[in-house]
């Protein structure tokens, strides 16, 4: 199967269509205010209509209220809600069944350890996606993904479960080929590492980095 790619944090219209033109799989939107990619309701609705047919809506919040749930739902109907906090097992069973669509949890690692998190949630999401643990800095700390920072790929051999997951955390045209080798992560996960500033997607990154995840599944059937 090729890999498959989620393009997160857009922002504007063009973004869709350079998806759209390229053929990848999921958009993510983030509905979080600290975020330099935070959407309104209103530019959310925008977006997520321009997307094509098969493209997968991902609506990202952090520890949300129901409330926010609801309002993510309403803007885009995503076909995935990826949670990015500190949200427990129990609430993110709650979400899943609140929104009708399957749950990405995202969890960050540091350690091969850290990968035990995930036997917690193993009835509770559908997805992981592995992001590098946020550095203690206040400021690459201030959020909880989107930092541009990668974790040892080698450490993805400590996990053992059968969902599938999303590798994230510092990935960009010039490396997710190599990531892929290391990890043969099913699916890859970005947003700052196609940026030329935070929020502001740079088309010739994405599509360089579509090109090289295509590169990297070619390789792997020769």
């Amino acid at each position: 199967m090729p890999t498959k790619i989620k393009i997160c944090g857009l922002t504007k219209p063009e973004d869709i269509e350079v998806l759209n033109a390229l053929n990848v799989e999921l958009a993510g939107f983030v509905f979080y205010k600290p975020s330099p990619r935070h959407l309104t309701q209103e530019l959310g609705v925008q977006l997520a209509a321009r997307c094509r047919p098969e493209m997968e809506r991902v609506a990202l919040l952090v520890d949300p209220s129901d409330d926010e749930v609801d309002m993510a739902l309403a803007t885009i109907s995503p076909h995935h809600i990826q949670l990015h906090g500190n949200e427990s097992p129990e609430r993110v069973t709650e979400i899943r069944r609140r929104g009708g669509c399957d749950i990405i949890k995202a969890l960050p690692i540091e350690t091969p350890a850290d990968f035990a998190q995930a036997r917690d949630y193993a009835d509770a999401a559908n997805w992981f996606l592995f992001d590098a643990k946020p550095s203690s800095d206040a400021l690459s700390g201030a959020l909880p993904g989107g930092n541009g920072d990668p974790f040892d790929w080698a450490h993805l051999s400590a996990y053992d479960q059968s969902q599938p997951y999303l590798l994230a955390g510092g990935l960009n045209p010039e490396n997710v080929g190599r990531a892929l080798e290391i990890s043969q992560a099913p699916m890859v996960d970005i947003s700052s590492g196609v940026e030329s500033a935070p929020g502001e997607k740079d088309p010739e990154r994405i599509e360089q980095f579509v090109k090289a995840v295509r590169q990297a599944d070619a390789a792997r059937k020769e």
